[in-house]
């Protein structure tokens, strides 16, 4: 697109397979300016999943998730599956109060919002420790911008009657739960994953574990799945809170075949060796798995290590068997999980095989009696990831750049104004531009109509998409029809916002900080 005038600095097109050509390597940073030049390699680097493969699987999708704006996922489909059964799951994302709400943020609380308006428990918090421990905000700073969150939020249509707002500060049971999951985690490994040294605070330590127990904090009254809307830069957190959720169980449950403990790795060969020997044999040895994988499976890496074990194992047959392994459960959880595991079972120190059961309802089993017990029950936290809006200037969306993102506090003049300024995708002159096309996808304002100004309206989406690259659409014209979509909607958010005001009055959260 372009106006009718040449513009200066034409932004380079984002590829529609979601990066650009010769990016860098990914760094996740969830307190850094980092940026995703190339959303691919988070499927490669970080296990994160494409999204298109789920959507059909999902019930009345967003429309962030039709336009491919949520990229990407980490086992999502419990959260679908609950969904479309009419079963309990939930959401919960938070935000840190560093400065006014940008339509960046409201991607996310879009997807709160849709996902309680699915039938979900949402939860949105206010990560005030965060902001005081990470960033050194002042509380007077804090509660100021947390108010201007909360209104946006009610104002957008979050229902205070169906979710729960909190503060991480003012929330004793999250502080509770966060202690906990303290005693499972360490510094080297906060070293690893954050890149903290001996001139970090312990507060800003301690802020983390807080976010773990934010991630799980849905799951408190009962194990269910549980969505967090975030950038791809947050990834870090959930993977931690994923670990953290499985260190807390009381049992871990895998597939076994002998009475020793494998590796994921080595299960997967031994797995290989059992079902190409047990076609042709009444007994499968651990000496026989062991020959066979030498002679089948010279060059894989997990070789060595899984033949020392089955050789050590000699002439015990293989089984195949659901293990429940004690991690951290109480005398009394184990010896309820033996007597509730019924048909042939076999009990060690530290763990019980079960012959009869498979994997889902052993582990549904294993919860049932940690629940009994005291325990929690955690499942793994899902995670969904939206791509990052590009800044109106056509670099990052910085909140330290006015310019480069629109606030919903802007007044809509300067909302219009912003937009009628931003750089676009279009070609030098308007007669390159009808004759070659534009190049919405390297756009910042057809990302503001794909992202915001369509709304639930994929014809206005993709009329603004198909007239751009055809030639048809130049930028003074699209800008302009932009900047009076943003000036409409800030103008109705923002006496939304208003009409909030009481409702938040009404609401069980501390608006000024007992730290001030």
């Amino acid at each position: 697109m372009t106006d009718d005038d040449p513009h200066t600095e034409p932004v380079a097109p984002a590829r529609t397979d979601g990066g650009t050509k010769g990016a860098d390597d990914v760094t996740l940073d969830p307190w850094g300016s980092s940026t995703v030049a190339d959303y691919r390699k988070l499927f490669e680097e970080f296990g994160i999943e494409t999204f298109d493969a789920l959507l059909a699987d999902v019930p009345n999708p967003h429309y962030l998730m039709r336009r491919g704006v949520i990229f990407g996922h980490r086992d999502y489909e419990p959260v679908a599956e609950a969904m479309a059964n009419d079963e309990p799951f939930a959401a919960l994302s938070g935000f840190m109060p560093t400065g006014d709400p940008h339509i960046g943020h409201k991607l996310v609380f879009d997807e709160l919002i849709w996902h309680q308006q699915q039938g979900g428990d949402v939860y949105a918090l206010i990560a005030d420790l965060e902001a005081n421990s990470a960033r050194g905000m002042s509380w007077t700073e804090i509660d100021e911008h947390a108010e201007s969150y909360l209104l946006s939020l009610l104002a957008l249509g979050f229902d205070p009657d169906e979710g729960e707002l909190y503060r991480q500060s003012e929330n004793d049971e999250l502080q509770e739960l966060a202690f906990e999951l303290g005693a499972k985690a360490n510094f080297s490994e906060f070293q690893g994953i954050y890149g903290f040294d001996g001139e970090t605070s312990v507060s800003h330590m301690q802020s983390v574990v807080t976010q773990m127990a934010d991630i799980l904090y849905p799951q408190l009254d009962e194990p269910k799945p549980t969505v967090i809307p975030v950038g791809p830069d947050q990834d870090p957190h959930v993977r931690l809170a994923r670990d953290l959720a499985s260190r807390m169980r009381y049992f871990k449950v895998t597939k076994a075949y002998a009475s020793f403990e494998l590796e994921d790795a080595e299960r997967d060969l031994v797995a290989r060796a059992y079902e190409a020997l047990a076609d042709n044999e009444d007994d499968v040895r651990c000496s026989d798995a062991a020959a066979w994988l030498e002679s089948e499976a010279p060059d894989d890496p997990a070789l060595e290590s899984a033949v020392a074990k089955l050789d050590a194992g000699g002439k015990e047959p293989l089984r195949p068997r659901v293990r429940f392994f004690d991690r951290n459960a109480t005398a009394d959880a184990f010896e309820a999980l033996i007597e509730a595991i019924d048909g042939e079972k076999r009990v060690y120190e530290g763990h019980i095989d079960s012959f009869e059961l498979d994997r889902e309802a052993a582990a549904e089993l294993a919860r049932e009696v940690e629940l009994d017990h005291g325990g929690y029950g955690f499942r793994p936290p899902s995670s969904i990831y939206h791509r990052f809006m590009t800044g109106l200037t056509g670099g990052k969306m910085s909140s330290s750049d006015p310019a480069s993102h629109i606030s919903l506090l802007d007044d809509p003049e300067d909302g219009y104004d912003k937009v009628k300024a931003a750089a676009t995708g279009g070609r030098e002159t308007a007669e390159k531009q009808r004759e070659l096309g534009g190049e919405p996808d390297g756009c910042p304002v057809y990302e503001l109509y794909a992202y915001l100004l369509a709304g639930d309206d994929d014809g206005l989406a993709t009329e603004v998409y198909d007239e751009c690259i055809g030639g048809d659409r130049l930028c003074g014209g699209c800008k302009e029809q932009a900047a009076e979509l943003m000036a409409e909607f800030l103008d109705d958010h923002q006496e939304k916002r208003e009409e909030a005001r009481e409702l938040l009055a009404d609401l069980d959260i501390e608006l000024e900080s007992s730290r001030r």
